[in-house]
């Protein structure tokens, strides 16, 4: 992690010195180090380079670009992991919206918010809207990537889970 983070943050040094802070190999830098942040439990760190890399992509690229829904999706996920339940949501249904306007709703990105939504829910023990988010995201992982998928094999795994936590013993095991 800190060979990581000293890598980023020469690529970023560089990237602001011989392009600026706000073009878009910079903001993708920054995005990045949200990530390693995240993974860190680095969650004040992760959150800044977050909203410094939406910010630059929605001026760069506007709200609906899929490198900006990219940056908006990571921001659900931290915020899911902060326990900021309502700012979780919103945010991946905008990335949602988002994905499903500029690839379709089959798409794998829209397929990954989908299983993102259906995971926050579990979390919040919306079993139906869960099961609902995680069926359409299985549905499309499969004709997507197969049956064998580590997506699909995730979203089964997710699903079985919340059966399990339900009692429904018999589709947990399917």
């Amino acid at each position: 992690m800190a060979e990581a983070e000293a890598m980023y943050r020469r690529a970023l040094k560089g990237y602001e010195k011989a392009w600026g802070p706000e073009y878009t190999s910079t903001l993708d830098t920054v995005n990045n180090l949200g990530i390693l942040y995240a993974d860190q439990g680095k969650m004040a760190e992760a959150e800044a380079m977050y909203r410094r890399a939406l910010e630059g992509k929605e001026k760069a690229w506007g709200p609906e670009h899929t490198s900006t829904l990219d940056t908006v999706n990571n921001l659900g996920n931290l915020y899911k992991n902060q326990g900021k339940m309502a700012e979780a949501e919103a945010t991946y249904r905008r990335a949602l919206e988002g994905y499903e306007k500029a690839w379709g709703p089959k798409h794998t990105s829209t397929l990954d918010t989908v299983n993102n939504l259906g995971i926050l829910y579990a979390d919040q023990g919306k079993m139906a809207e869960a099961e609902a988010m995680y069926r359409q995201a299985l549905e499309g992982n499969e004709k997507a990537w197969g049956p064998e998928h580590t997506s699909t094999l995730n979203t089964v795994t997710n699903l079985g889970n919340l059966y399990a936590d339900q009692g429904k013993m018999a589709e947990a095991e399917a």
